[in-house]
């Protein structure tokens, strides 16, 4: 069976005409991770709660009777201009600025987008279905269609500069909408044991700053933070690389309104003290970061529109510049681990959590192979000299074991050496959209 799932994925990766390539893109992806999720989802709407495009925001909640509870916040880029909010710029622009449909459950990016979701580390030809430590827990699944990774709180027209089109009023509602919805998962769920708060991208940077508010609402027994690939880095003055977009986003989504209402533990002047907030408000939750060093998607948000040079090359400086600061910012508290492999080709090394774990592992001494470690596999010249872990080890070690774990991998090119990953990667992309 195996075999033959591996020679499909061969096949579809041959030419197709346009009209079939639409038709294709869901089944290369229900090949590769086996049919994503088929939950039962309730749909819910509550007062005050609106997409940018002033449309009802809904969320959707997963019921099984389980203890625990999974609040996902959904990722999909971020907007703060007429471009990048009306959908002008595409994937540097905001995800869903239509508004959310009330099938949104059954389409492509909620049906398949994270093993956490799913509960399953996807089968693979080769490779088979593995659960995870979400399997069977609650879940407050928060789609994104505000531009302001769920916690802006402005009201903003925003102006065609061209002058080819009307200007813009925008509604970055995120936060009334993640209020509303934490406040709802209480009443719901009103004795949970243990939450785990996550997102990827637009979605792991509101993990961060909206995790004192939703803990503060469901008030679990044990509380879990996993911030994929939306690091909140340090910005102190106006020379750090990431001020220039700390400034637009707190003007645009008047995010001075929201974070006044967080302890004095946490400093305006430079968000990247969220995380020393998180940290040291909830010592006993297990908080953690993870996300590649290679990543070149949210990485462009942060320097590409604020930066000069801005060529690939010196974004991923800049992020590796951000990045060590940051690293070294959470190895102050006892509390956070860090798991951060360096590059995998899917989605352009952003998010280690979605679709698929293939790839998504790391290792604290991934290094040249010894010339006698070349029989096993020959095309591979990089090995781990340490602990091999698995995305999947991770989760059950920081959840099941409340253990702090943290690797940040050395650069290498194991992933990109990797012979499946060469017919992986292009098939999960094409089906992306990127």
């Amino acid at each position: 069976m195996r075999s033959l799932l591996w020679m499909s994925l061969l096949a579809l990766t041959a030419p197709v005409g346009a009209a079939r390539a639409e038709v294709l893109v869901e089944g290369i992806v229900d090949v590769l991770v086996d049919g994503g999720n088929n939950y039962a989802w309730e749909k819910v709407t509550l007062p005050g709660t609106k997409c940018g495009n002033g449309s009802q925001y809904k969320f959707f909640v997963h019921r099984t009777g389980s203890p625990n509870l999974l609040f996902m916040m959904e990722g999909g880029g971020a907007c703060w201009d007429y471009d990048s909010c009306s959908g002008r710029l595409g994937i540097l622009g905001a995800a869903n600025p239509n508004g959310i449909s009330d099938d949104y459950m059954t389409q492509f990016t909620a049906k398949y987008v994270s093993p956490i979701v799913n509960g399953a580390d996807p089968g693979l030809p080769f490779r088979d279905r593995k659960d995870i430590v979400t399997k069977g827990w609650n879940i407050v699944y928060m789609p994104y269609c505000t531009g302001d990774v769920h916690i802006g709180n402005n009201a903003k027209t925003y102006v065609d500069t061209t002058g080819g089109q009307a200007p813009l009023t925008w509604y970055h509602n995120g936060y009334a909408n993640t209020i509303a919805a934490a406040n709802y998962a209480k009443q719901q769920f009103p004795s949970v044991q243990k939450l785990l708060v996550t997102g990827y991208s637009a979605g792991g940077t509101s993990t961060s700053a909206g995790y004192y508010f939703i803990r503060k609402a469901i008030n679990p027994a044990k509380g879990y933070m996993i911030n994929d690939s939306g690091p909140i880095f340090m910005a102190p003055n106006a020379n750090s690389l990431s001020r220039p977009l700390h400034d637009k986003i707190r003007s645009s989504w008047n995010l001075d309104s929201v974070f006044s209402l967080l302890p004095a533990s946490f400093s305006i002047s430079d968000m990247g003290t969220i995380n020393r907030m998180v940290a040291t408000e909830f010592p006993n939750d297990q908080l953690a970061y993870t996300g590649y060093t290679m990543d070149y998607n949210y990485s462009r948000y942060s320097y590409e529109r604020f930066k000069t040079p801005n060529d690939e090359a010196s974004i991923h400086a800049y992020w590796k510049t951000d990045q060590d600061a940051f690293v070294n910012e959470l190895k102050k508290y006892n509390n956070f681990s860090y798991f951060i492999p360096h590059q995998r080709d899917i989605n352009a090394s952003h998010c280690s959590t979605i679709i698929t774990f293939v790839g998504a592992h790391a290792c604290q001494r991934m290094e040249k192979k010894y010339w006698y470690e070349y029989i096993d596999s020959p095309w591979q010249s990089w090995a781990c000299h340490s602990e091999f872990v698995p995305m999947d080890v991770f989760l059950d070690r920081f959840i099941n074991g409340n253990q702090r774990v943290r690797i940040y991998e050395p650069a290498n090119n194991y992933n990109k050496e990797d012979a499946g990953m060469s017919i992986l990667a292009p098939l999960i992309n094409g089906a992306l959209g990127g």
